[in-house]
C-alpha cells in the first residue's frame, strides 16, 4: 500500500470517532471504505490491561480496503507524435564537421585540410567536380600531404684563413694568415609531396610515394681571394643557386604479421636514413633499398639495407642527381629494443659496413678544389673497407634522461696517401649526454671521446671517423666547433673539423670527402641548459672544453713539433622563439666564440688575433 492510502486508512477512522460514528455502515460506505469481508467475526478478547487503563484503539478492529476513484480519460493528454529523425548526408567518415556546417581553407594548417593529409581525396568533391576521372581512380583511402619549408639563414663567422697563393687584392697580404671575417646568407625552400594509400589510423600506409625537392640561393663573402674558388679571379663573393631531390621513394607494405600492426615494409629511392639517436656515424639522404618493420607490439623495431651515397652540391649541401652516383656503399643492420633495461629506456645495437670504391680517378668540386682524393701525403687516389659495431641507447632511468653510443670501427685502408701504405683500421668512439628536468629547466652534463693515431706510419689507423657525421650534441650547430668548418692551412687541402661535425677528421670535406682514420682525435667535455621561460621562448647556453688526443698527425702535416693537445673553450648560446607556439613560424638566434687553447693558437698564430666567433639567425616558416 503506499505511503497516501495508508495514511488515508488511518485518518478516516479517526474522524468518524470523533463524530460518533465508529461503527456506523453507512459512514464508511460515503468515505469509500467498507469492512473486510468477514463482518461477524467476534473481535479478539480485551486485555486486562486495557481494561486498566482505557487504552484501547478507537474505530473498528478489521483492516480497511480503498477504492480509488474511477479514472477519467479526458483529463489523461494524449502523447506527443515522435520527431522524424534528422539525417545529414556526409561524404565520408572525415568530413562530419563539413557536414555540419564549418569551413577550413585550404590556407589554414591548423584545422583539416585535404593537403595535409588529413582528409582522403577520393571523395574531394573539388577534385570531383574538376576531375571526376581521377576522382573515381581514387579510392576513398588515398591522402595526399603537401608541405612547404622556407629556411632563411644569416650567418657571420671569423676563421683561420689563409692568403691567397697565387695573388692577393689587399696591399700588404705577405702573411701566411690573412683575415678571417667572412658571411653567409642562403635561402633554402623545400616542397614536400606525398601520396598514401591506407588507413593510418592503427597501421602503416599500404603504399606511400613521396618526392621532395628543394631550392636554394646563397652567397658567401670574404676578405681574401681564393678562399672560395680556386681561381684567384673569382674575387671575394660568390654567388651561386641550386636545385637538389631530397627525398624521391617508394614505400610498399609487405605484410602484416599480427593482430596489432606489427609489419614489414619495403622503401625504394632516395630517402632519409639515420643510423643512431644521434647522427654520429650515418646520417644522409642517400640511394637505397630498406627493409624495416616491428615485432611483440612495436617493442621490436629493425632495419636491413643498402644504401649508394650521393654527390652533393659543394655550395648548398644538397643532393645533386645531375652527376652519377658515388662508388661508396652503406650496408645497414640494426635493431631497437623498447623499455630496456628499463621502462621508458631504447636500446639499439647497429651493424654498419662502409665499402668505398673511389681509388680510380680525382675528383674537383664545383669551385675547383680537389675533393677525392684530398691534399693529404701524396693525394694518390685510394679504397677502403670499414665496418662499425655499436651500441645506443636512449631514454630515461628515473629521472635521469640518458644518451650513450660506444662504437667499434674495424677496416683496412688499401693504401693511405699520408704513410703511402696499406693501413689497418682500428678506432673506437663513445658518446654521453647525461640530463635532468627541474620544471621549466633542463641542465645536461655532456662528454665524448673520439680515438686518435699515434704514429701515421705505423701500419695502423687508430683515428676514428665517420661515413657522414651530422650529430644533435653538446649544442649542435649552434656551437662554434660542430657548426664551423675550420681549416688546417698550411697543412694541405684538408678541414681540422667538418662543417655540422665534431671529429677533427682532416678530411677535404665531410660531404664530399673520404673517411680518414688517420686523424689526431678528440676529448670534449660539457655542460649546458635548457630553459623554457615562456611556452614560446626557450633559451639554451653550452660550454664544452676540447682536446685532441694525440697531435703527432698534425705535426707531420705542418712539418713542426707536434702542437700543445689543447684546443680551447667553446661558448655558445641560442634562442628560439616561437610566437603561435607551433612549428609553423620558427625564428632561431645564436652565437659562438671559440677561445683558443695552447695548440689551436699555435696552430694559426692566434696569440695575436683573438677568439673566433660565430653568429647566425635562422627563420623557419613551414605550411
Amino acid at each position: 500500500m503506499r505511503v497516501s492510502e495508508r495514511l488515508l486508512a488511518s485518518l478516516v477512522p479517526l474522524a468518524l470517532a470523533a463524530a460518533g460514528a465508529a461503527h456506523a455502515p453507512h459512514a464508511l460506505a460515503q468515505e469509500g471504505l467498507k469492512p473486510a469481508a468477514n463482518e461477524d467475526r467476534k473481535l479478539p478478547p480485551e486485555r486486562p490491561a486495557d481494561r486498566e487503563i482505557d487504552q484501547r484503539r478507537p474505530g473498528p478492529r478489521q483492516p480497511l480496503e480503498f477504492f480509488p476513484p474511477p479514472a477519467d480519460p479526458s483529463q489523461v493528454p494524449a502523447p506527443l507524435p515522435a520527431t522524424p529523425r534528422q539525417a545529414l548526408s556526409v561524404p565520408d567518415r572525415w568530413r562530419i564537421m563539413q557536414a555540419l556546417g564549418f569551413k577550413f581553407p585550404l590556407t589554414d594548417p591548423y584545422n583539416q585540410n585535404v593537403l595535409k593529409g588529413d582528409l582522403p581525396i577520393g571523395d574531394d568533391p573539388w577534385l570531383k567536380e574538376h576531375f571526376p576521372d581521377l576522382a573515381r581512380r581514387l579510392s576513398p583511402d588515398w591522402f595526399f600531404s603537401l608541405g612547404v619549408v622556407s629556411d632563411t639563414l644569416v650567418e657571420a663567422r671569423r676563421l683561420p684563413t689563409p692568403v691567397g697563393l697565387q695573388a692577393t687584392d689587399r696591399p700588404g697580404s705577405l702573411d701566411v694568415f690573412g683575415e678571417g671575417r667572412q658571411s653567409t646568407v642562403a635561402q633554402t625552400v623545400v616542397l614536400s609531396m606525398g601520396l598514401i594509400k591506407g588507413n593510418t589510423t592503427f597501421k602503416p600506409p599500404d603504399y606511400e610515394f613521396r618526392f621532395v625537392p628543394a631550392f636554394q640561393v646563397n652567397q658567401s663573402r670574404v676578405e681574401e681571394v681564393r678562399a672560395l674558388r680556386v681561381d684567384p679571379r673569382a674575387g671575394r663573393k660568390r654567388t651561386d643557386n641550386h636545385v637538389g631531390v631530397q627525398e624521391l621513394f617508394a614505400d610498399v607494405h609487405l605484410r602484416n604479421v599480427s593482430t596489432r600492426y606489427d609489419f614489414d615494409s619495403v622503401r625504394a629511392g632516395i630517402q632519409p636514413f639515420i643510423s643512431d639517436f644521434r647522427g654520429f656515424v650515418f646520417q644522409d639522404v642517400p640511394f637505397g633499398v630498406r627493409l624495416f618493420g616491428t615485432r611483440d607490439n612495436n617493442h621490436w623495431q629493425y632495419n636491413l639495407g643498402w644504401f649508394r651515397r650521393l654527390e652533393k652540391d659543394t655550395n648548398s649541401g644538397l643532393n645533386d642527381v645531375t652527376t652519377r652516383m658515388r662508388r661508396d656503399d652503406v650496408f645497414v643492420a640494426n635493431a631497437y629494443r623498447q623499455d630496456f633495461p628499463v621502462l621508458g629506456f631504447t636500446s639499439q645495437a647497429t651493424a654498419i659496413l662502409n665499402v668505398n670504391r673511389e681509388g680510380g680517378g680525382a675528383y674537383y668540386n664545383n669551385n675547383g678544389f680537389l675533393e677525392r682524393p684530398s691534399s693529404l701525403g701524396d693525394e694518390r687516389p685510394r679504397d677502403y673497407t670499414v665496418g662499425y659495431l655499436g651500441l645506443n641507447g636512449d631514454g630515461h632511468f628515473g629521472r635521469w634522461n640518458l644518451q650513450a653510443s660506444v662504437y667499434a670501427a674495424l677496416g683496412r685502408d688499401d693504401r693511405h696517401p699520408l704513410a703511402g701504405a696499406p693501413q689497418d683500421i682500428r678506432a673506437g668512439f663513445a658518446a654521453m649526454e647525461l640530463s635532468r628536468d627541474f620544471s621549466w629547466v633542463r641542465l645536461r652534463l655532456n662528454a665524448l671521446a673520439a680515438s686518435g693515431d699515434r704514429d701515421p706510419f705505423d701500419g695502423k689507423a687508430t683515428g676514428f671517423d665517420a661515413i657522414l657525421e651530422n650529430p644533435q650534441f653538446a649544442g649542435a650547430d649552434t656551437s662554434f666547433w660542430i657548426r664551423q668548418a675550420v681549416p688546417l692551412v698550411g697543412g694541405g687541402g684538408v678541414a681540422l673539423s667538418g662543417r655540422n661535425g665534431v671529429l677533427p677528421s682532416l678530411r677535404s670535406s665531410k660531404d664530399q670527402g673520404q673517411s680518414n682514420f688517420v686523424n689526431p682525435g678528440l676529448w670534449l667535455a660539457g655542460v649546458g641548459a635548457d630553459a623554457d621561460l615562456l611556452p614560446e621562448l626557450r633559451v639554451s647556453a653550452n660550454l664544452s672544453y676540447l682536446r685532441f688526443q694525440d697531435t703527432t698527425v698534425l705535426g707531420v702535416l705542418r712539418n713542426q713539433a707536434p702542437p700543445d693537445r689543447e684546443i680551447g673553450w667553446d661558448v655558445s648560446a641560442a634562442v628560439q622563439y616561437r610566437p603561435f607556439m607551433s612549428q609553423n613560424v620558427v625564428l632561431n638566434a645564436s652565437a659562438a666564440a671559440l677561445l683558443p687553447g695552447k695548440g689551436f693558437e699555435r696552430l694559426y698564430d692566434e696569440d695575436r688575433r683573438g677568439a673566433q666567433y660565430s653568429i647566425l639567425v635562422n627563420l623557419l616558416l613551414s605550411y
